[in-house]
């Protein structure tokens, strides 16, 4: 492991940041600004130490990121001590997601959707007013910057912008790192010259510095004390993004999560019973409305016990895969190598999706309650939360209500009295679509950039930390709960033989009530658009997102299953259903889905990095043409889609084709 540090300086901020994250530094050799007698005659730690570290990589590129603005070459090299990873590795981190810069950059910076759900309700033309009426993208102009973003995850209010302001923010409770052994006695030193300290930090513009890094001064950093603060502006106009951008303190409030509920209140509903008829932030609410029943029964039922309801009841993963969560489950509890460890995969970052969100803001306390039975049956005493970097509401109301949870015994060492330890941690995502995939978040939570691993072995016997590791979404987790509340029986009676229970789907783009609308698996599309209200003139409708597939409008009739839309040539994926109206453009929409998986892909494999490159260039070549001028292209896509379909090491890949595939051939786009 090369740890060649260079000589740049923290500024005292990017100091304090990474400091109140770790704490300080416990010696000269681990970021502190001097090296006492004792230091220079002792050497702590070592290349065990430094492992046990390295998963607080992310969470301290967040701590500066939040409270900068940006991550300097100094604040790199402090975090590189602090943890001991080399300034290589730790570069190569923090340029693989797309939050965090390496450059200076303005405390404020906007991000504006323009995906999918977005782009089809007009988020083109509001970055086109922002350019004329504010400044170009990527230009600072009144100590802000706008950039264009992929999906915010907040489809129903289309078009959407997220604003961020660095600051100074109070980090959740975090379990301490690992104590430093004691040192051994040692003989009276010699005397020693003592170091020089390093020279305090004044100016980044002048001098040398690694490749990469931009300079800035220190003038560009917040104001000491300025709090850090995010805003969420949708449906977002030009004239709500100016405002916000130049005063991000009087931006009105999001609405609550039941507006993103069409159906709240409704008794039929299971998932979202609680939504918009339940306090979010009170635990007492939650328990006097069923919280906390399930988990009750499962320490009666014991672990096997819950994992036989779970498999019994049919209940399989929501976040498009579809495998049997039973079955994962068990195959975890049953790995002698431990500990075993849960994670919750709450990074839906494909394009249309936002259920999750909703769950997680309008009801955390469910997440946490399933969280803490699923730990509960694999064996596990620690689970994470891999949380959306973009979800800055579902971040405090989660933190709170685990926070909560531990305060009245729901987590930690001895929960309700029955001698089980749990506890739950989140870990935010800095913007990497591929950090959806079940191994890349292992990658990412460990401190590596969010690569997906080669399998097998699977997550259930190498996953987290090379320990067997659980992976479900948030619906499928939040699932569990009816499971035990009303038994495997009650809740397999819904829906169909082989997809049991409800399932929530995110409906956006122009229909008349975008949001997420629970409904028993079998209701068709057609039943569900009802619902939302669909436009005039329908001109197709995209199910599963950017890695799902198009449909026509006479093909609505399509059971609403996973063996039914597979039956129709479709998937059902995540639950996005994005319904597009003639004055969409679809060859600008079937670029935009080329242009998102050549931005996400992780670069790993060869037929992901170069084919959606490929896929990209064709669709941009043949956007204005039809029949013969562009059929040598869509040739050219088959062989190359083909390619990633068969070759490429993850999901990301092999469905990146998907959508353009179906447009071309159901839709009959370009002919």
């Amino acid at each position: 492991m090369d740890l060649k540090y260079t000589d740049a300086a923290p500024t005292d901020a990017e100091r304090d940041a990474v400091d109140g994250l770790l704490g300080p530094p416990p010696s000269g050799w681990e970021g502190g600004t001097t090296r006492s007698d004792e230091d220079l005659r002792w050497a702590r730690g070592g290349a065990s130490a430094a492992k046990d570290r390295r998963d607080q990589l992310l969470p301290a590129l967040h701590a500066v990121n939040d409270r900068i603005g940006w991550i300097s070459e100094g604040a790199l090299d402090y975090i590189c001590r602090r943890l001991t990873v080399a300034p290589a590795e730790a570069y190569g981190v923090a340029t693989f997601y797309a939050m965090f810069s390496v450059r200076p950059r303005p405390a404020k910076v906007l991000h504006v959707c323009t995906d999918l759900a977005c782009a089809a309700r007009g988020s083109a033309a509001v970055c086109a007013d922002l350019t004329e009426g504010f400044a170009p993208a990527g230009t600072a102009t009144e100590g802000a910057v706008w950039q264009e973003s992929p999906c915010l995850g907040l489809c129903e209010r289309a078009p959407a912008a997220l604003l961020i302001q660095a600051g100074e923010r109070p980090e959740p409770a975090r379990p301490p790192l690992p104590a430093s052994p004691p040192l051994p006695t040692l003989p009276p030193p010699t005397a020693r010259p003592a170091l020089p300290a390093r020279p305090a930090f004044e100016d980044r513009g002048s001098g040398g510095g690694a490749p990469g890094f931009g300079k800035g001064r220190v003038g560009e950093q917040p104001a000491a004390g300025a709090p850090h603060r995010t805003a969420v502006i949708a449906p977002a106009t030009p004239t709500a993004l100016t405002t916000a951008i130049r005063s991000p303190e009087h931006t009105p409030a999001e609405p609550p999560p039941e507006t993103a509920v069409p159906q709240a209140g409704h008794p039929t509903l299971v998932l979202l019973k609680r939504i918009g008829t339940t306090d979010p932030a009170s635990l007492d609410a939650y328990r006097a409305n069923g919280g906390y029943t399930a988990l009750r029964r499962a320490f009666a039922l014991g672990p096997a016990g819950v994992i036989r309801e779970v498999l019994d009841a049919g209940l399989v993963g929501r976040g498009g895969a579809a495998f049997p969560t039973g079955r994962k489950w068990e195959a975890t509890a049953q790995q002698a190598d431990g500990p075993h460890y849960l994670v919750c995969n709450a990074d839906e970052s494909e394009p249309g999706t936002f259920k999750d969100r909703v769950l997680m803001e309008g009801d955390p306390y469910a997440l946490v309650e399933a969280m803490t039975v699923a730990g509960y049956a694999i064996g596990a005493h620690r689970g994470f939360i891999y949380l959306r970097g973009e979800y800055p509401r579902a971040f405090a109301r989660l933190g709170h209500a685990l926070e909560t949870a531990r305060t009245r015994g729901l987590l930690g060492p001895d929960i309700l009295g029955q001698g089980y330890a749990f506890d739950i941690e989140i870990r935010r995502g800095a913007g990497a679509y591929i950090c959806g995939e079940e191994t890349a978040i292992f990658n990412s939570i460990e401190g590596q950039r969010g690569e997906p691993r080669s399998k097998p072995p699977f997550p259930v016997e190498k996953g987290l930390f090379g320990k067997p590791t659980a992976v479900n979404n948030v619906e499928t987790l939040v699932n569990v709960l009816p499971v035990l509340e009303h038994g495997a029986a009650a809740y397999a009676a819904t829906g169909t033989g082989t997809s049991t229970g409800t399932k929530l789907f995110c409906v956006s783009g122009q229909v008349a009530r975008p949001g997420v609308y629970e409904l028993p698996f079998g209701a068709n599309l057609r039943e569900l658009l009802e619902l939302a209200g669909p436009p005039q003139d329908l001109r197709a409708v995209l199910l599963g997102g950017a890695a799902g597939g198009f449909v026509r409008p006479d093909e609505l009739g399509i059971p609403l299953t996973f063996e039914g839309t597979r039956a129709a040539g479709t998937t059902l994926g995540s639950g996005v259903v994005l319904v597009l109206d003639g004055s969409v453009e679809l060859p600008r929409i079937l670029l935009r889905i080329a242009e998102f998986f050549r931005d996400e892909s992780c670069g790993q494999c060869v037929p992901c990095r170069v084919g959606t490159v490929r896929q990209e260039e064709a669709l941009h070549r043949i956007k204005d043409r039809t029949g013969a001028a562009a059929a040598d292209d869509i040739a050219l896509m088959r062989e190359v889609g083909q390619a990633m379909r068969d070759a490429s090491i993850c999901g990301l890949g092999q469905t990146a084709w998907n959508a353009v595939e179906s447009a071309i051939d159901r839709l009959g786009v370009y002919k």
